[in-house]
């Protein structure tokens, strides 16, 4: 059975590796609590399914957001980056880093099947597992300027 308190560093030690190697960006865990409603945000969110089940959502403000793709793409964020190239950046974080979960914690459960990412504007993720799902909120400062937020929700299921 996995912890809590191992699938967080698992949740984080993933974003990292995927925010150092994939966008060039350093990622410390944050003591704040990451973006609020308030901001103008993206959600990108991943489901995955197996013997632990759930959604991964990655969350974080417009500028952030753009940071994220234009460092992807190789570009200056004034070169007008598309809204659709900046949802397509975020999603691709959360597919990259459920992929870094997952091969850190499949030797402990088993295989697991993975959505296609999607994004949304917003930031909340609502419990639809029922009363036996966990979360994991892991706030995160990159580049010491922009806050992002990893929810991880999800439960074991048996066998």
């Amino acid at each position: 059975m996995m912890t809590t308190v191992s699938l967080q560093d698992h949740v984080l030690d993933s974003a990292r590796e995927v925010f150092e190697t994939m966008v060039f960006m350093a990622l410390e865990e944050a003591q704040d609590e990451g973006p609020t409603m308030e901001d103008k945000t993206l959600l990108g969110t991943i489901t995955f399914k197996g013997r632990v089940e759930g959604c991964l959502g990655i969350g974080c403000g417009a500028n952030c957001a753009l940071m994220i793709a234009s460092n992807m793409l190789g570009m200056d964020p004034s070169e007008g980056i598309s809204e659709d190239d900046v949802n397509d950046a975020v999603g691709e974080i959360a597919n990259m880093v459920m992929g870094a979960i997952k091969a850190r914690i499949q030797d402990e459960v088993g295989n697991i099947d993975v959505s296609i990412p999607s994004v949304v504007q917003g930031l909340e993720l609502r419990n639809s597992l029922g009363d036996k799902a966990n979360e994991i909120v892991v706030n995160g400062n990159l580049e010491e300027e922009h806050l992002i937020r990893f929810s991880l929700l999800y439960r074991e299921n048996e066998g």
